[in-house]
């Protein structure tokens, strides 16, 4: 620890250190206006998203940027519940066409969202300036996400099944994406889809389950991801885990869910374990590490169905700062599964003495 960790601790050391990091990418963004719209809305929509990328070179990180926020921009469409079917099939469909001209715009969305989607021209321009590996492989995404969104439009997620195939189309296919670019890049084998697959699910899977409240709240229309096939053991309409009277049945469901994006815990690490490229390992670690925490910090915690459930911020400005080698995730999944782990074991005596 240095002397700035030993005043004011190794958390606000961290975010010190983050901040720095912070500002040394924003000197490195390119001056054209539309890469400066893209990184400026990059921190907008996803400020996690925005510490993560800078670890990454240049080339490889305006790809990525770019990237995430032409899926951002699918996403957005996909999440506005005012824009009738009929119009927002069609839209998902042809997304990946519409990325190749400059000029589509579709308004729709909220406050940050709502600016991406009407200015979107200038993520298009810096598109249109990536390598065609990049594009190809952005392209390609695009297209088979959109397809998936579309198709999801008008299904419900029933079983655990659907869970996998939503979670692949909205987050699987963003890690099979990201491989595809650092292969692009050189940098790295192209990893089996498989593999990728799961560094999306293990992410999107936490998020879907810390996001219930907010998406269950949703106006003019709910928005429910969690699978009937799990939260029916429990409650006859999944709404009903947000009132205080369920609550017992409430942790038992969100524990289950917990336990569900668990599952693809040896994937991610055995994709990570393969990785070359220090810069890339660092970027697709630190998401995954911090999922981990968000799962541990989820687990056994009802307040899920009451408010937003966070980490704190000097926890992710470690996470980002000591997450710098495969040994540095071993030890952090180690830490937080074995923080599950104890939740568990108190959670199981706690159920024994009401039992008693």
């Amino acid at each position: 620890m240095g002397v700035v960790g030993a005043v004011l601790g190794p958390e606000a050391e961290a975010l010190v250190r983050l901040r720095v990091a912070a500002g040394r990418l924003r000197r490195e963004v390119p001056a054209d206006e539309h890469w400066a719209f893209a990184y400026s809305m990059l921190h907008r929509v996803s400020r996690s998203f925005a510490l993560v990328i800078q670890q990454l070179g240049p080339d490889l990180r305006n790809a990525v940027c770019v990237f995430y926020l032409v899926l951002r921009a699918l996403d957005t469409v996909e999440d506005d519940t005012s824009i009738p079917t009929e119009v927002k099939v069609p839209i998902l469909q042809e997304f990946h066409h519409h990325i190749y001209n400059r000029d589509w715009h579709f308004s729709c969305g909220t406050k940050d969202y709502k600016i991406l989607m009407d200015k979107f021209h200038y993520v298009l321009t810096a598109f249109l300036e990536l390598g065609s590996g990049y594009q190809e492989a952005i392209e390609e995404i695009t297209r088979r996400m959109g397809a998936g969104m579309a198709k999801f439009i008008c299904k419900e997620v029933e079983t655990v099944d659907d869970y996998d195939e939503y979670c692949h189309y909205v987050a699987g296919l963003v890690g099979i994406g990201l491989s595809r670019l650092f292969h692009a890049a050189g940098l790295e084998d192209l990893a089996p889809e498989s593999l990728s697959n799961s560094m999306g699910l293990f992410l999107q899977k936490v998020n879907i389950t810390r996001d219930y409240l907010e998406d269950i709240n949703e106006i003019p229309k709910s928005r429910m991801f969690w699978p009937r096939e799990i939260w029916s053991k429990y409650v006859d309409k999944l709404e009903d885990l947000k009132y205080e009277e369920n609550s017992v049945k409430a942790v038992k469901c969100l524990n289950e869910m917990v336990t569900n994006g668990l599952i693809h815990t040896e994937d991610c690490l055995r994709y990570m374990s393969a990785l070359k490229d220090i810069a890339v390992l660092r970027f697709c670690a630190i998401p995954q590490v911090m999922a981990l925490a968000t799962y541990a910090l989820c687990y056994n915690n009802v307040n899920v169905f009451r408010g937003v459930v966070k980490m704190r911020r000097g926890l992710t400005a470690r996470i980002i700062n000591e997450t710098n080698s495969m040994s540095d995730v071993y030890t952090a999944f180690y830490e937080f599964s074995s923080l599950l782990e104890r939740k568990h074991y108190f959670r199981f005596m706690i159920m024994i003495q009401m039992h008693c």
